[in-house]
């Protein structure tokens, strides 16, 4: 889509870059498509001693993309996403059975100079939030908030603004009703942007807490990636992905706390297969 992008896209790249693919858990996914555009995917997650399963099915027609999800606890859930039912925009609606309550209709537009997107929930008394995005040149600044029409009080107002060039993107964020900033600087390491750098601060004014965290992506070939995290609790994380044939890519992740050495070390392995 064209434009400065939504107000979720503000430090999206860093944010990333910091949590993408990190997890610690063990995970298999296998797709499998058929010729007339379905898309099946199912897949296992062992968290602890226990296991979940799921199945979900995709289907694109033309601006449509239908995908419906049924997991081990019964539930059916089902996301219909129309692009340009009216020029530059996208509509996506979400809705989970048995837990009716929990669907809602998404409606974003697209310009060159800004974006705008509505949540509305499907329920009597909707929680609605609203996003705006305006921008040029790399420049972006955006607000949104969030109004629960039962008890008529804001859930949320945040805004944010944000810097992107070739080389670098900036951002900063007000976030938790002005509770929380967070700042951010990506740096790109070469032209293809495959390699990069990270430094991350965020703080709690309610808690006077600070969270500083510095990570990096390096690309070792076409084929494999590492990234690396630590931040100033000492926290530090690791991931190696390795795309092991086309499509199907294997991830190995750990964390462990560098000031608590004694504390069991977390580690994650996620195989994706797709032919």
């Amino acid at each position: 889509m064209k434009g400065p992008g939504l107000f979720s896209d503000i430090g999206k790249k860093a944010r990333d870059l910091l949590t993408r693919d990190y997890s610690y858990d063990q995970k298999l996914t296998i797709s499998t498509y058929s010729a007339s555009g379905v898309c099946l995917t199912s897949g296992a997650v062992k968290k602890g001693g226990l296991y979940a399963f799921d199945v979900s099915t995709q289907y694109k027609y033309k601006n449509s993309l239908v995908d419906v999800k049924i997991d081990t606890d019964s539930n059916i859930t089902t996301t219909i996403t129309v692009s340009e039912i009216l020029p530059s925009t996208k509509t996506i609606t979400t809705f989970k059975l048995p837990e009716y309550n929990t669907g809602k209709l998404e409606f974003q537009y697209f310009h060159d100079h800004a974006a705008l997107a509505s949540v509305v929930a499907l329920k009597q008394n909707p929680v609605v939030d609203l996003s705006a995005v305006v921008g040029v040149h790399g420049v972006a600044f955006g607000a949104e908030a969030g109004f629960d029409t039962s008890s008529g009080s804001f859930t949320k107002y945040n805004a944010g603004l944000g810097l992107k060039k070739h080389e670098y993107e900036v951002s900063v964020v007000l976030a938790d009703k002005g509770d929380t900033l967070r700042a951010s600087y990506l740096y790109h390491i070469d032209e293809k942007q495959a390699s990069s750098a990270v430094a991350e601060i965020t703080r709690k004014f309610s808690t006077n807490e600070n969270i500083f965290t510095v990570g990096a992506a390096y690309e070792l070939d076409p084929l494999t990636t590492v990234k690396a995290r630590l931040n100033n609790s000492g926290k530090l994380g690791a991931l190696l992905q390795h795309e092991v044939s086309p499509r199907s890519v294997l991830t190995i992740s750990g964390e462990f706390e560098t000031k608590a050495l004694d504390r069991t070390p977390k580690f994650g392995l996620a195989l994706a297969l797709k032919p």
